[in-house]
């Protein structure tokens, strides 16, 4: 975890301060952000939906007419967009990490990293696909790929978390990332 954003002289969290919920697909941004949000008073925003609001196609058709590249560069326009001060929760793309500019995003609020292992990751995109928001990153096996992307994007999300929630039910990590927004708050 990242312990030396504690040392920032502003407060990172105050009323108008983004919670970002990161992670790789499947972890439960969506679901746990919606959650979250409504628990705090506060309003969500998916990063992927509001992508494909503001190019009119959703992520594979994009992907496909334009590359990954224009892709990461949208993505980074719509989290920038989206990150303005307004104290919302902000379920952020799996990839969204990879880019050193849409970590520095992530340091201006709290971070949250929604960890769970390959196996559940798998089951998951297993039952609910969602091809049109997550198109296939390499092209592999979803087991192979899964844990490939894991293992190389999981030292960023480390890096930019505040606090780790993972292996629990949806109540059970809402129920987390509540005490843990909490706990974040109160340090300031």
């Amino acid at each position: 975890m990242n312990a030396g954003r504690f040392s920032l002289t502003v407060p990172v969290m105050h009323k108008t301060g983004n919670i970002f919920l990161i992670g790789p697909r499947a972890c439960g941004k969506t679901s746990v952000g919606q959650a979250l949000a409504k628990r705090l008073g506060r309003k969500f925003v998916d990063t992927d939906h509001a992508f494909a609001q503001a190019v009119g196609m959703d992520i594979a058709s994009y992907v496909e007419a334009n590359g990954w590249d224009a892709f990461r560069d949208e993505e980074a326009a719509t989290l920038k967009r989206e990150a303005r001060p307004g104290g919302r929760v902000i379920g952020c793309g799996g990839g969204i990490v990879l880019r050193e500019e849409n970590r520095a995003v992530l340091a201006r609020g709290m971070t949250l990293y929604l960890k769970a292992g390959v196996e559940e990751l798998v089951r998951r995109l297993m039952a609910d696909p969602l091809e049109t928001q997550r198109p296939s990153l390499t092209g592999k096996s979803l087991a192979d790929e899964v844990r490939e992307v894991l293992k190389a994007r999981a030292p960023l999300y480390e890096e930019c978390a505040d606090h780790v929630i993972e292996g629990a039910s949806l109540a059970a990590t809402v129920e987390r990332a509540f005490k843990a927004v909490k706990t974040f708050s109160e340090r300031f």
